[in-house]
């Protein structure tokens, strides 16, 4: 029987010791982001704290060899992981004022402190295996077999862990709910092998459920609309100062989408991508794939300006894309949602399309598949004759390191690539399928319909003819994470303002 108590014990805390780290990141995705420097901090640091725990549990082990003192052990991590949502939020409320007037220091003290408060929770679940080890095995004949079992448990436990947080608890219940089960689940494993006082835990755990959420992120000088977790990310609809619409994701650092006003225009890079049409010079019945539908401000805005062409809009998450029907005004697009992850879409697909649109960012970065010459050569592929693509890529000003990989890539491609800056942090690159087509397209730019003839001659006009690179970005080779990480670290260390777009 006790065997069995310390086994459950083992099971869950490997279920939370991942289902916490998961939870973690998802805690920090909005305010600091999901980008590869957040994950690096939130792995490494845990699989730091399991190290020490593991150490320190092997210690204490020997010196308190006896049940009692590893169910407080867990409790104490059951209490830690219980009250983590809740002391860790001054430092996220300050990081988000931080990141609105781009104080760096504020901003990295506050990821460190709240990335330091998982260290007791971690640290104490990591001593759980070393301790039940030192506690089952009763004779060197059976440690080898006793210790497998423990660690096969405490893994398989892990693996629950993942996808029950990834899959089921975080978009069911949301992530501060998600650690107080987690919390609420670790003490009542510890609970057998602890007096019966210690059951005010799990309890006090399973209370806190039912405390309101009063909003997971201020926003300031804006109104929430709606706010919660995706299967993906953190996502806000909010009305913001300016009187705009506007969708934010995970960090909120830019918008993904606008609901576009009377004009159609939405003064920002979106207006843009409606030169595509005159820029081939097809103006009807044209079909276009946007590939990071979002909230369907390009599609909105395509069936204002160019009616009678036919959209597919790739969005991978179905939250989003409801988004958009209920608050964006996507229901006015002539469009197919797909929820579908870009590449693979593309690639399955046998259709071809006069224009094909990317706008797809994991906040900071365009994922490194959608950028890549195997990429380009699928979306040449999927390009009727005389179609082009465009693609919309970030940068800070005076960091165009990955801006100019990803173009000069492109180049390797398509015959006639162009690049034009549209703000401070956007700027379009556009690729011809067939060469001619690019002969003509600067009068056509600048004789496009109104309210689009400025932006469309002001696009053409500031347009850059980019070379091919003789180190293309592949899929082997596409550091665009490493790339972006740099530029944004520079800039910010400039001091420079943030970005409204």
């Amino acid at each position: 029987m006790f065997a069995l108590r310390l086994y459950a014990l083992v099971f869950a805390a490997g279920l939370c010791s991942l289902g916490v780290e998961l939870t973690a990141a998802r805690l920090l995705a909005p305010f600091f982001g999901t980008s590869t420097l957040v994950w690096a901090n939130v792995i490494g640091l845990t699989l730091l704290y399991l190290s020490v725990g593991y150490w320190l549990g092997g210690r204490i082990a020997d010196r308190w060899p006896t049940p009692r003192q590893l169910g407080y052990c867990v409790l104490l991590a059951a209490a830690a992981i219980a009250i983590l949502p809740f002391i860790t939020q001054p430092f996220l409320a300050a990081a988000t004022n931080a990141f609105s007037s781009v104080q760096t220091g504020v901003v990295l003290s506050s990821f460190a402190a709240v990335l330091i408060m998982f260290a007791v929770p971690i640290t104490a679940l990591g001593a759980v295996a070393p301790w039940a080890i030192r506690l089952a095995v009763h004779s060197v004949e059976e440690a080898g077999r006793v210790s497998g079992r423990l660690y096969a448990l405490s893994t398989v436990g892990s693996l629950v862990g993942t996808f029950l947080s990834v899959l089921v608890l975080v978009p069911w219940i949301g992530t501060r709910r998600t650690l107080l089960v987690f919390a609420a689940l670790l003490a009542l494993a510890a609970l057998p092998l602890l007096p019966r006082r210690a059951a005010l835990v799990p309890l006090a755990a399973v209370l806190l459920l039912f405390v309101p959420e009063h909003g997971v992120k201020a926003a300031p000088g804006d109104r929430v609309v709606w706010e919660g977790e995706t299967p993906y990310q953190f996502a806000q609809i909010v009305d913001d100062a300016s009187g705009e619409r506007v969708l934010r994701l995970n960090e909120g650092w830019a918008t993904h989408s606008i609901k576009p006003g009377p004009t159609g225009l939405v003064g920002g890079y979106w207006d843009r991508l409606l030169c595509l049409p005159p820029a081939i010079d097809k103006a009807g019945d044209g079909r276009l794939a946007v590939l990071g539908n979002a909230g369907g401000t390009t599609a909105v805005q395509y069936a204002r300006f160019w009616p009678t062409w036919q959209i597919d809009g790739v969005e991978i998450d179905s939250t989003v894309s409801d988004l958009g029907y209920r608050y964006l005004g996507m229901r006015e697009a002539k469009l197919a949602v797909h929820t579908a992850d870009a590449r693979p879409w593309l690639d399955q697909s046998k259709e071809r399309f006069d224009g094909i649109i990317v706008d797809a960012y994991r906040q900071p970065y365009i994922p490194f598949h959608l950028i890549t010459q195997e990429f380009f050569r699928s979306v040449r592929e999927h390009l009727t004759p005389g179609g082009a693509v465009m693609i919309n890529v970030g940068a800070p000003p005076g960091h165009d390191q990955a801006l100019a990989a990803i173009a000069q890539t492109m180049a390797t491609v398509f015959p006639v690539v162009e690049q034009s800056r549209v703000n401070d942090f956007n700027t379009i690159v556009w690729a011809y399928r067939d060469a001619p087509t690019a002969v003509g397209a600067p009068a056509r730019l600048a004789g496009a319909p109104q309210p689009l003839t400025p932006l469309c001659a002001d696009m053409a006009a500031n347009a850059t003819r980019i070379a091919p690179t003789a180190d293309p970005l592949t899929d082997d080779h596409a550091p665009i994470e490493w790339l972006t990480d740099a530029a944004l670290f520079s800039y910010l260390q400039d001091g420079a303002p943030g970005a409204e777009r």
